[in-house]
């Protein structure tokens, strides 16, 4: 078994506990009081390997030295914004650039994930813009709604730990 450590990062109320129930449980539930933070524990098949997965859930309101720590416990990173709230985007470069400082030179992989895409009425940032920022910060990229459609979570946590820096991670970790 394979032991990946994800970190969801991002600003309030842009899905990030509801991402994560809705991947470990396959449910839906649109309101949260998130004052702790949580991990997620649960095991799943990628490319016919088991992974464990444990997936951790920050508070809004940590310390910058929490969440580096928590950045440097992390082997990959899910930059969540809504949207519907173009300050929750404008959040995400200072969150990568947190990331690379606290990684250093180490490459880690993130995905950069617009969540809220049922809620078009209320659109503030473009495909696009969300597209080309992930670009711009050596990210994948992918537009959901976790309420919505419980595959396009679980495809944006595959494509996370389907990246080709698991086997490098697992050969430095087994040889190191």
């Amino acid at each position: 078994m394979v032991p990946v450590k994800l970190l969801i990062l991002g600003a309030q109320n842009t899905g990030k506990t509801a991402l994560c129930v809705r991947f470990i449980t396959k449910r839906f539930i649109g309101e949260y009081d998130h004052k702790t933070e949580v991990t997620y524990r649960c095991s799943r098949t990628v490319d016919q390997e088991t992974v464990d997965l444990e997936i951790l859930d920050l508070p809004c309101k940590n310390s910058v030295a929490s969440i580096e720590s928590s950045i440097r416990w992390a082997d990959g990173f899910l930059l969540l914004y809504s949207i519907t709230q173009r300050s929750s985007f404008l959040e995400i470069p200072r969150l990568k650039t947190l990331i690379d400082k606290t990684k250093q030179s180490l490459v880690f992989p993130t995905v950069l994930v617009a969540n809220k895409a049922d809620l078009e009425v209320g659109r503030k940032v473009t495909t696009e813009e969300g597209q080309r920022l992930a670009k711009d910060l050596g990210c994948g990229f992918r537009e959901l709604s976790v309420a919505e459609a419980v595959l396009s979570v679980e495809a944006v946590i595959f494509q996370l730990i389907s990246l080709p820096w698991r086997c490098s991670y697992v050969v430095s970790c087994a040889t190191g």
